[in-house]
């Protein structure tokens, strides 16, 4: 202060004023931030009807849960791949507390928020009550998958409320677990990992998953108890996507990390400045597409539109082909919308294969 405005205060003065101007920023101090939240949420939910929210209180009517579901997130939900994922991170503020979030991805492999929650701690009783309300709201779709680390409050709520979903666990949180395990940070070790993971077919994978293997004595039984279905595309019964390492929970964290530590209503009306600036960009970046594809989508088909020109194709009768790509041969049955790639039916897109018929 004395240096760039000439004027010679203390620390303590200088760390009330910083407070001071904290709090007309905030909205108030972090407890009277909570005494506000009520009447927050009650115009939310009156200037964005279809918006869902729930504040449950505990004993004195403290603060013990909050969930919020923006309308926009509600409907849009059912035009996105049923793979949503789930994760929480500590708040910063005076008062602390976890902040849960539920994502998935648009149709232009854009983080979709879903929805929101803050409690206590990550424990069952907390995880419970926030995938209780997921499913209230969003329901329980044909191929629903939950991906998520592996923290164990986590896999016991999701048995709990969603027993005939999915449950895979993030690509790289097993990957760290691995390294820790066996004492190995080798670039050999991540790679032969990787590759298998993202294996589109059991024959490809079983071969990545035996170098995995020689060059880390004892993975493969920690990994075969893990489940190989919950970590790989090749393995799960439901269909993942492209959804295998945590890239959009934690993209969705960086998003919020500024703002973590504000009082309870300002970090809330944060989170809905986000979500709506969100919404409007891309609802206006959309009106301009003359496709009934998205430019991500459009991408993909390219390359592998580019891929297929130096493959060679066989005919076997008006449904069956055999295409050649290099040394490898591959069967195409479009009558069932199936390649031995494998891609076509879990991408639930064209493979280079299929871009030659």
């Amino acid at each position: 202060m004395k240096r760039k405005f000439g004027v010679d205060i203390s620390y303590s003065v200088a760390w009330r004023g910083r407070e001071y101007a904290y709090e007309n920023l905030r909205l108030g101090t972090p407890e009277q931030s909570y005494s506000l939240l009520p009447g927050y949420l009650h115009m939310l939910r009156e200037t964005n009807p279809g918006t869902v929210v729930n504040l449950e209180v505990g004993e004195q009517d403290r603060f013990k849960y909050l969930f919020i579901a923006f309308d926009a997130s509600i409907k849009g939900f059912q035009y996105c791949r049923p793979v949503v994922s789930i994760d929480a991170t500590h708040m910063k503020g005076k008062y602390r507390g976890v902040l849960f979030m539920a994502v998935c991805h648009d149709a232009n492999q854009q983080i979709f928020p879903l929805a929101f929650g803050i409690g206590d701690s990550e424990n069952d009783a907390a995880w419970t009550w926030f995938l209780r309300r997921i499913k209230d709201v969003f329901g329980e779709r044909p191929g629903h998958v939950i991906v998520s680390d592996r923290h164990r409050s986590i896999n016991n709520a999701v048995k709990e409320v969603f027993p005939n979903a999915f449950h895979g666990i993030y690509m790289y949180h097993l990957l760290n677990n691995l390294k820790n395990k066996f004492k190995t940070k080798t670039k050999e070790l991540e790679q032969h990992y990787i590759q298998t993971a993202k294996a589109y077919n059991l024959q490809e994978f079983h071969v990545l998953f035996y170098t995995l293997c020689c060059a880390v004595p004892g993975a493969k039984e920690y990994l075969e108890r893990v489940g190989l279905d919950r970590w790989t595309r090749s393995h799960s019964p439901s269909r993942r996507y492209n959804i295998m390492t945590t890239n959009i929970s934690e993209s969705m964290n960086a998003a919020l990390v500024k703002v973590r530590e504000l009082p309870i209503t300002a970090f809330v009306n944060e989170i809905r400045l986000l979500c709506q600036r969100w919404f409007f960009e891309r609802r206006n970046k959309a009106k301009d597409f003359t496709s009934k594809m998205s430019k991500d989508v459009e991408k993909k088909l390219e390359k592998r539109r580019d891929r297929a020109q130096i493959m060679d194709i066989r005919y076997a009768d008006e449904y069956n082909f055999d295409v050649i790509d290099g040394d490898q041969n591959f069967c195409v049955d479009m009558a069932l919308w199936t390649c031995t790639c494998g891609k076509f039916q879990l991408d639930q897109l064209p493979c280079g294969m299929c871009w030659l018929l």
